[in-house]
Formats: structure tokens, C-alpha cells, sequence
């Protein structure tokens, strides 16, 4: 993710702590002018920190989450700019945790008539500001460090839907490996939204590439479309294509594991 300045560092810090802070006592808080408090959330908004709204903004990620998005942050939202292009008016979807996934809730805006199926409390600001998104959130018990709700409650409530496509992310990929996760009870989680659709698209950079989390979540060749960036290696491009996956390659120059 693009890096802050200091009065960009407070602005967001001010948003986390009030998100009903209002633009006039946030210009009194930093001492500087209305114009310059709007100027500051329209930038922070390009940076994918915050999510504009009437008059003032919503931080876009819980603070832990920030961490993970400061990595790789050009890739993962070309990657979530790509997979959001799959999805059509009137469309159906699973949407899965992740700090990329969630980000397909930017590019969202103009589609009509989408309903989202998701465990994410990422995708929340993005239903707010996006009356045209029919947003279904998942019970069970609250992951912080994920952003998600995870458990039986909330697979029993994926099941009980059927979409389209699941769009999910992993921490590792290979094909000896499969997909798996650093966090064993979203396995099932995943899993479900996989089971209950029509069509899995798997968002991943490359630099997941030949990484092992701690938990299996399924073979790679049970997905049936990967959104990744150009720096996905010849010989796994091959693998991959081989296995009859189709492979979407983003163009970017940032690269890394995130």
C-alpha cells in the first residue's frame, strides 16, 4: 500500500477512532482548512484506505488489516479490478475474507442488482456506499484478525445458497499443495463457498506461489479460474494451464507475498 504522510497517518487514525467524525472537527483537530481535510480523504480514498462517502468517509479496513494491505497493495487491486470484471449484472456471488477478495467491492459500483453472499466485514463500508449491492453476511463467531466470521453457524448459513462463482483467496498455492491457509478454521469456510457454486476464481498473487500455509483447503485443480499478476513463473503457468484452470494475468510492476 502507498505510503502515508503524517497528517494522512492522523486523518485515518481519527476516522478509526470516530467513523462519525464530521470534516469540520477533523479540520479543527489538525489545524488545517475544511478544503484541505476533503483534499486528504479524497487522497486517502485513491490509496484504498478509505471509502468516500456524503460529506465526509469510512476507514475501508480494521487497523489490523492495514497491516496486511500495506504489501503488495498495486497487485492485489489489479488482481480484485480483473476478478470484479467477471461478475455481470444481476449476478450472484461468494465473496471470502481476505485483504484481496475484499477488495472487489471497489470496482462493484455501476453493476446492478448483484447479490453477494459473504463471511467478510471488509465488504461492509462498500454495501453502504452501493445501494445496487445486495449484500448477505454470514453469522458465526468473529475473527479479528481476519475480518471475517468463521465457524458451524457460518457455514451452515453458506449452505443454505447457491451462486454463481466464489471468488477466494488463499496464502499458498502449488500443485503439489493445493490451496492452503495460515488460519485452519477458515478451511471450511472456503471450502463450503467452493461447494455451493457454480464457478471457483481463486485471486492470488504470484508471490504465493509454491507457499504451504498450515491447512489444506482443496487441490488447485478443483478451481476453475485464476486471477494473478505477471509475474507468475513460466513453469507454473504451464501447470496450471495443463490442469485446464483459466489463467487471468494482471500487468503490474509491484510483486512480493501478501
Amino acid at each position: 500500500m502507498q505510503l502515508l504522510n503524517e497528517r494522512e497517518r492522523k486523518v485515518l487514525d481519527l476516522l478509526i477512532e470516530d467513523p462519525h467524525i464530521g470534516v469540520n472537527q477533523m479540520s479543527k483537530l489538525l489545524d488545517v482548512s475544511v478544503v484541505t481535510v476533503r483534499s486528504d480523504f479524497d487522497d486517502l480514498a485513491d490509496k484504498g484506505y478509505l471509502i468516500r462517502t456524503r460529506g465526509g468517509a469510512l476507514p475501508a479496513f480494521h487497523p489490523d488489516i492495514l497491516a496486511r494491505q500495506k504489501n503488495n497493495f498495486t497487485v492485489k487491486t489489479a488482481i480484485a479490478k480483473a476478478a470484479a470484471k467477471l461478475i455481470d449484472d444481476g449476478d450472484t456471488v461468494m465473496i471470502e475474507a481476505g485483504t484481496t477478495t475484499a477488495l472487489i467491492g471497489r470496482y462493484l459500483l455501476g453493476k446492478r442488482n448483484v447479490k453477494v453472499v459473504t463471511d467478510s466485514t471488509l465488504l461492509l463500508p462498500y454495501a453502504r456506499s452501493n445501494p445496487a449491492l445486495y449484500l448477505t453476511f454470514v453469522g458465526g463467531t468473529f475473527s479479528p484478525e481476519a475480518e471475517s466470521m468463521v465457524g458451524p453457524i457460518a457455514v451452515q448459513h453458506l449452505e443454505l445458497f447457491h451462486v454463481k462463482t466464489a471468488f477466494i483467496g488463499t496464502d499458498g498455492f502449488s500443485v503439489e499443495n493445493g490451496l492452503t491457509t495460515h488460519m485452519m478454521e477458515a478451511t471450511d469456510v472456503v471450502r463450503a463457498m467452493h461447494n455451493r457454486s457454480d464457478r471457483t476464481v481463486l485471486l492470488a498473487d504470484s508471490g504465493k506461489w509454491g507457499q504451504a500455509g498450515f491447512a489444506r483447503i482443496i487441490p488447485l485443480n478443483e478451481i476453475d479460474t485464476l486471477v494473478t499478476d505477471s509475474e507468475l513463473p513460466e513453469d507454473a503457468r504451464t501447470n496450471i494451464l495443463e490442469m485446464g484452470i483459466e489463467l487471468l494475468i494482471v500487468e503490474s510492476k509491484e510483486n512480493g507475498k501478501g
